[in-house]
């Protein structure tokens, strides 16, 4: 979440960025209503701790008289004893009040991010030329005909939005996803396999909730009475594994990755551009993390993103990095960099990758720190993580970009040694 501190003392400034993602007028009521608690608040501890320094006063003077044989003072009466208990539980629901609002703020965009939803968002850097194919056939087409996903065995299985990848397409989506992993150990990434199954605390520190707690599958409350639900993204897990720890300095930048299927209640979309294994219920993904000192941050979302054009030129596919606008970025993102590939079937790019520096938000919410060597004060990492990459989304763009004049599919050289031939030939 948001730095209090950094609101009492340049409430402009942060109402200015927060401006960039929020109406002005619902981003000022917010404001008004945190430094509202957060005066309550200071009010409420100032009363306590003269509370009890009055009591330990109290109970010195009593001590003393005892120690020199006369009356003692009598004790406080119990009225008063009770307004000190009154006062820790006015402060424990103004505290409770005063972190619920701040929760639901988003994080504050990058200097270099501009207003606006997928209308601003900007092109950076484009790699290749689209492919020249005479007969564009899409890549729902084209796995049905060489054997590569089930989607009516899928939606059989696990209702709408859900598939079921056979023969040659699981074998390319397994490739896929082993070549991630050997690409992201090969740059230097810890590898993690983390449970599916999270506590509600790694979606809290993930800033996924409470705004966005519902777009995820929860078990009911009998099985899970501390609150559990399937991952959407193993940002989440990776982030959650490092929960109220202080990380050694020496060790910073932290790296990570893993890969895991993410679960998510979104509809799978029925437009053109969204059909097949582009968007669902359930789909693979390898997802690469750093935890950083605050400036290491630059040098380190520059280092993910160039990773992930990196992969997606080595599967030979063209596409393009775009700078996201703060409306259509993460709540939780300071800055996202999209990479997104060509589909020829629609005529537009579609998002493989989103690598996104967090700043300090989400440590803040997970009390992830570091201390300076020598040092005794701790400061908040810096987070950053990105897809690397969305296999259900690579999957469409190897069949439409590689297709052939006979019906065939051209196979990534990258892929070749795992699936054994350089073609996928249409099922006879």
């Amino acid at each position: 979440m948001l730095d209090m501190e950094l609101i009492r003392k340049d409430r402009e400034a942060v109402a200015t960025a927060l401006a960039k993602r929020l109406d002005p007028a619902e981003v000022n009521r917010a404001l008004d209503e945190i430094q509202r608690l957060d005066q309550e608040r200071r009010a409420l501890i100032t009363e306590i701790d003269a509370e009890r320094q009055r009591r330990k006063a109290e109970a010195r003077a009593y001590a003393q008289a005892k120690r020199s044989g006369s009356t003692p003072e009598p004790a406080a009466p119990e009225a008063e004893r009770k307004q000190l208990a009154e006062l820790e539980s006015q402060l424990d629901e103004v505290q409770s009040r005063l972190r619920g609002t701040m929760s639901e703020l988003p994080n504050l965009p990058a200097d270099d991010v501009v207003a606006g939803g997928k209308e601003a968002n900007r092109v950076v850097r484009t790699f290749g030329e689209p492919p020249a194919i005479e007969q564009v056939r899409d890549h729902v087409e084209l796995s049905r005909a060489l054997g590569l996903v089930d989607h009516e065995r899928g939606v059989k299985l696990g209702g709408s939005g859900f598939w079921m990848y056979t023969g040659m397409g699981a074998r390319l989506e397994w490739a896929l996803v082993n070549w991630l992993i050997e690409q992201n150990i090969e740059a230097g990434y810890e590898f993690l396999l983390p449970p599916h199954l999270l506590l509600d605390s790694a979606g809290f520190a993930a800033g996924q909730f409470p705004k966005f707690y519902d777009d995820v599958y929860h078990l009911d409350k009998q099985s899970a009475p501390r609150g559990q639900f399937l991952l959407p993204t193993a940002e989440t897990a990776i982030l959650g594994a490092f929960q109220d720890e202080i990380l050694e300095t020496a060790k910073l930048p932290l790296k990570a990755f893993a890969y895991t299927p993410c679960y998510r209640r979104e509809a799978a979309g029925s437009h053109s551009d969204e059909r097949g294994t582009v968007r669902g219920h359930q789909f693979n993904k390898v997802e690469i993390f750093q935890f950083t000192l605050p400036e290491q941050a630059d040098a380190a979302l520059a280092t993910m993103v160039a990773h992930v054009e990196g992969l997606v030129g080595k599967l030979g596919l063209h596409h393009q990095t775009s700078l996201l606008a703060a409306g259509d970025a993460s709540a939780a993102m300071k800055k996202t960099l999209d990479v997104e590939v060509w589909m020829p079937s629609t005529g537009k790019y579609k998002e493989v990758s989103s690598v996104s520096w967090g700043g300090d938000y989400q440590a803040r919410r997970a009390a992830i720190r570091y201390r300076e060597p020598g040092g005794k004060q701790t400061r908040f990492v810096h987070t950053l993580n990105g897809s690397a990459l969305a296999t259900s989304r690579l999957f469409p763009a190897i069949l439409e970009q590689f297709q052939q004049p006979d019906g065939s599919v051209l196979v990534p050289e990258v892929l070749h040694d795992k699936l054994g031939t350089d073609r996928l030939a249409p099922v006879r």
